[in-house]
């Protein structure tokens, strides 16, 4: 419920804050426009995870930490709009290993973790500065843990991929013609896949010229998933967050 409260204050915050005028292109002769992104995302992850009949592993790791165990990593986006519509989809894919947190059962152990999130939405324009429409966020997660106890060493690893339907808001603006800004914002989940996710995102930018733009932002996002029990269990309550850069590609 916190997390609930925080996101809408913040969409409303942001949606008083930011009247200004549209992201609409320049040349009204071509009637889509199309963007592709590659970023790179520097996380922060905090929150707990296990599988089968483990004990709950907490993490908490800084970017210096997950950079340090990043195996590989890929970040795509591409949006396509016309005055009406935008057309989105997001794809990111992460494999990594972190350190948990020792606690009262578990004295050490690590966690590798693979994490494919696909997302694709559509959104229709509700006013000159806001966009609302309705996605689905594919996600699939493998998680492995290997974990010292008090009592002995116990390891697991599965693997679940779901479905989030989302609800999303977002607000696109030109200032001057060439700088950027934008603010997103998404809530689902609703137990048909995870118990409940939210995203917000907020990013300023610069467009050196027709083709090429770059900006910078900050992302937050928030999975809440508990399915099973005993050896089907599979806990993944995380947050992941900081700073995003894109290189943007207009055509």
């Amino acid at each position: 419920m916190n997390k609930l409260v925080v996101f809408f204050t913040l969409c409303v915050f942001f949606t008083v804050l930011m009247p200004g005028q549209s992201y609409a292109q320049d040349d009204s002769t071509q009637k889509w426009h199309y963007l592709g992104e590659l970023y790179m995302m520097f996380p922060n992850m905090k929150g707990e995870t296990t599988v089968r009949n483990l004990p709950e592993a907490e993490v908490d790791a800084s970017v210096g930490d997950i950079l340090g165990h990043l195996k590989i990593g890929a970040m795509l986006y591409f949006e396509a709009t016309d005055d009406d519509w935008a057309i989105t989809t997001d794809l990111l894919f992460m494999n990594l290993g972190q350190d948990v947190i020792p606690g009262v059962i578990i004295t050490s152990g690590e966690l590798t973790m693979k994490q494919l999130a696909w997302e694709v939405a559509g959104l229709k324009k509700i006013t000159p500065w806001l966009d609302a429409g309705l996605g689905g966020r594919l996600v699939s997660l493998n998680v492995a843990l290997d974990l010292e106890t008090i009592n002995e060493p116990r390891s697991g690893e599965a693997s679940k991929t779901w479905f989030d339907p989302i609800i999303i808001v977002r607000s696109n603006h030109v200032i001057k013609e060439k700088w950027l800004a934008q603010l997103r914002a998404d809530v689902g989940g609703f137990g048909i896949g995870s118990d409940f996710t939210w995203q917000l995102q907020a990013n300023v930018g610069y467009r050196f010229s027709e083709l090429f733009q770059t900006t910078i932002g900050y992302r937050y996002i928030g999975i809440d998933y508990d399915k099973g029990e005993g050896v089907d269990r599979f806990l993944y309550d995380i947050d992941t967050y900081g700073w995003v850069v894109r290189l943007g590609f207009n055509f």
